[in-house]
């Protein structure tokens, strides 16, 4: 018997995040991002606090490249990480959205990057790594400066993709961040394992973006009702 509605003909919902109308293939890939990040991020946080063979594969790279590259384009990079660069540019993308009527996408961009300090500070303090170069000092696991652009650039780059349908801004997001990074283990502010463990957090950070962003009404259409299917 011909079921009523065919899977061939039947219409899916989103298929970037979990919660959508079945058949769903990215449902799962999403899933697993998610549980692979949180896996890894216990995981590197249970190294760095048990001094495991990890780290110490960590200290070494580390050793072996800070101080590579013309330090006025590391610190360049370092810097994009700061507040007073990342910030303002998701701001511009939270006004955007707003007017394009994503407001729950920006209420959960606006939560998630909030989250950054209230999250990262106390496992600072909790963690108490040193330093990789200058005077002695703690609170370097995991690296504030990643978490704030990983949060800060993929929180605007979920918002701009889904108000212009495009997914360019998430490549720039990525391009950011990682450039962030580099800048951090190049300039001795960070081991790479830090910066490493706070990409793992942001992604963790930024889940509950990605589904408000793919469940809003009209997906970046000003507050309009999705077409009829």
């Amino acid at each position: 018997m011909t079921p009523h509605t065919p899977r061939g003909v039947r219409p899916s919902g989103p298929t970037d995040c979990p919660g959508a109308t079945p058949p769903a293939p990215g449902q799962s890939a999403f899933a697993r991002t998610v549980a692979l990040s949180a896996l890894l991020f216990a995981l590197i946080t249970w190294q760095v606090v048990t001094r495991g063979p990890l780290l110490r594969a960590d200290e070494r790279l580390s050793r072996a490249v800070v101080g590579r590259g013309p330090r006025p384009v590391t610190e360049f990079l370092a810097d994009l990480g700061a507040v007073q660069v990342a910030l303002p540019v998701l701001a511009v993308a939270l006004g955007y959205a707003l007017w394009r009527g994503q407001r729950l996408p920006v209420l959960a961009a606006a939560a998630a990057t909030a989250l950054v300090p209230a999250v990262v500070v106390p496992l600072k303090a909790l963690v108490g790594r040193p330093a990789p170069t200058g005077p002695a000092a703690s609170g370097y696991f995991p690296s504030g400066h990643t978490a704030t652009a990983a949060v800060a650039y993929g929180g605007a780059a979920l918002l701009v993709g889904a108000c212009v349908h495009r997914r360019w801004p998430v490549a720039v997001a990525l391009v950011l961040t990682a450039a962030t990074g580099v800048g951090l283990v190049l300039r001795g502010y960070h081991w790479p394992l830090d910066v490493v463990g706070s990409c793992c957090l942001a992604v963790l950070l930024l889940a509950p973006v990605c589904l408000a962003v793919r469940r809003a009404p009209g997906r970046g259409t000003a507050g309009r009702p999705p077409p009829p299917r």
